[in-house]
């Protein structure tokens, strides 16, 4: 009972400044228990597809930031080249992502997310919307502020700019 309410004391703010090791371990397992609910929905759907993690990564930032380059995915991925090269190829021959030449430089490549792929996107973000808003809607307005507040201090500072700049991380 008395881990409870430690861990309770995590989440209720109290403490915040001095937190146990105990209460950190309970934080990071809830991390790793909230990521595996956030995702189990989206890996469902991408099952039908033979699809992982990594395709659905690609469709979200490529619809968050249609004709985004591939080397703009490859740095807000964090991925090599060879693995998203991998990805966007079965995406493409799938018929879900659209990758033109640029008009500027023809050596880039821009990528558009299809009609299948756009209907894809929706599906996958629809269920992590439902979820992501039932929690906020029971942890409250204060919680949300701060769970935000919590996420950013934990990217790298580049990682949060990025974030901060907006949709696909370009300024």
């Amino acid at each position: 009972m008395a881990e409870r309410g430690a861990a309770n004391a995590v989440f209720s703010g109290e403490g915040l400044l001095f937190l146990t090791d105990e209460q950190l371990r309970r934080g990071i397992e809830a991390m790793f228990f909230a990521y595996r609910g956030f995702t189990a929905d989206p890996d469902k759907i991408l099952q039908d597809y033979a699809y992982g993690r990594a395709h659905h990564r690609a469709i979200h930032f490529i619809n968050r930031s249609p004709g985004t380059t591939v080397n703009n995915l490859l740095t807000i991925l964090g991925v090599t080249k060879q693995s998203l090269n991998r990805v966007l190829r079965t995406l493409v021959q799938d018929g879900l992502v659209e990758s033109r030449v640029g008009t500027h430089d023809k050596r880039e490549r821009h990528l558009y997310l299809t009609e299948e792929g756009i209907a894809l996107e929706r599906e996958l973000s629809d269920a992590q919307r439902a979820r992501m808003r039932a929690a906020f809607r029971a942890a409250g307005p204060e919680a949300v502020a701060g769970f935000r507040t919590v996420l950013e201090a934990m990217m790298d500072p580049e990682l949060r700019r990025q974030f901060r700049a907006g949709p696909g991380g370009e300024t």
